[in-house]
């Protein structure tokens, strides 16, 4: 055992600044930590999220569903910023006592319907609306298989390898080499069903493509923790030719601007969305200019 080896105590206790990049928000309790009700606009649906892969998911799903002449698919997007901890805000956590985007208002019918979860919020809008996703049969439980591998993969890749490859505060061999291998392991999962499929759960885009490309997609298109060449992307080509084909998808290409407020290119940046004009009248740039 080396001098460095940690020892747990028989009862754990919480040091508030632990390290790490999400330290000062990071708490073993759940609940509000303020007084803070939500903002509420004009469309059928109320978005509260950030553009991290799981709330490109929804805004994906939404501008999908509206590219598709659905109408009443026109939501209200605003920014939760999580490093502030907007998600511990009263009227977020009414929303999803889980505290985590994205969370979604439905308020299509007589009574406000909550969603959270992000595949909760894909299901719930693909059966409202009758799109990618089929109705019954072995097609729908193949989408549902891929939907929910993606619920359960996703940790090892964010909250395991994302976190002790990008945000810890120290690099460690052991939780780097283990969830390499694990993320390694899931590309190559992906790799082997896109050798023979053109997209995730077959021959239609679904909503197990919309779930599954943040994450893996942008991973293989070094768009995450900066790891392209480090997990060797470019050898899972299958993946690499899904990923970059549903990239030049016009409602991808504009899902991914909606509730993003960080980067270089602020002209792809739309921190809120309540209007189909704003990709064109309120990115970042134009609100500075």
């Amino acid at each position: 055992m080396s001098e460095n080896t940690y020892v747990p105590p028989k009862v754990w206790n919480w040091e508030q600044e632990n390290g790490g990049e999400w330290a000062s928000i990071n708490a073993p309790t759940a609940g509000a930590r303020e007084e803070k009700p939500l903002e509420v606009g004009k469309h059928p649906f109320q978005l509260h999220s950030l553009a991290t892969p799981n709330g490109q998911k929804v805004t994906i799903m939404f501008e999908e569903l509206l590219a598709l002449g659905e109408t009443g698919a026109e939501y209200d997007a605003y920014l939760i910023n999580i490093g502030k901890g907007d998600q511990f805000g009263s009227g977020f956590v009414a929303l999803n006592p889980n505290s985590k985007i994205p969370a979604l208002e439905d308020r299509s019918g007589d009574e406000p319907v909550r969603i959270f979860e992000s595949g909760s919020i894909l299901v719930h809008l693909a059966e409202k609306f009758g799109h990618f996703l089929p109705k019954e049969g072995a097609k729908r439980t193949e989408v549902m298989n891929w939907l929910f591998w993606q619920m359960g993969s996703a940790p090892y890749l964010g909250g395991g390898f994302g976190h002790f490859y990008a945000y810890a505060p120290e690099k460690f061999e052991y939780p780097i080499d283990r969830f390499t291998m694990e993320t390694k392991r899931q590309l190559d999962v992906l790799d082997k069903q896109l050798a023979e499929n053109k997209f995730i759960a077959g021959d239609e885009y679904s909503i197990a493509d919309i779930a599954i490309w943040p994450w893996y997609g942008g991973l293989v298109l070094g768009k995450l923790y900066d790891a392209a060449e480090f997990l060797d992307v470019k050898s899972y080509k299958n993946v690499v030719r899904w990923a970059e084909e549903i990239a030049e998808r016009p409602a991808v290409k504009r899902g991914i601007m909606v509730n993003r407020a960080w980067g270089d290119d602020k002209s792809q940046q739309l921190p809120e969305r309540h209007d189909a004009s704003d990709f064109e009248l309120r990115t970042a740039d134009k609100l500075e200019d």
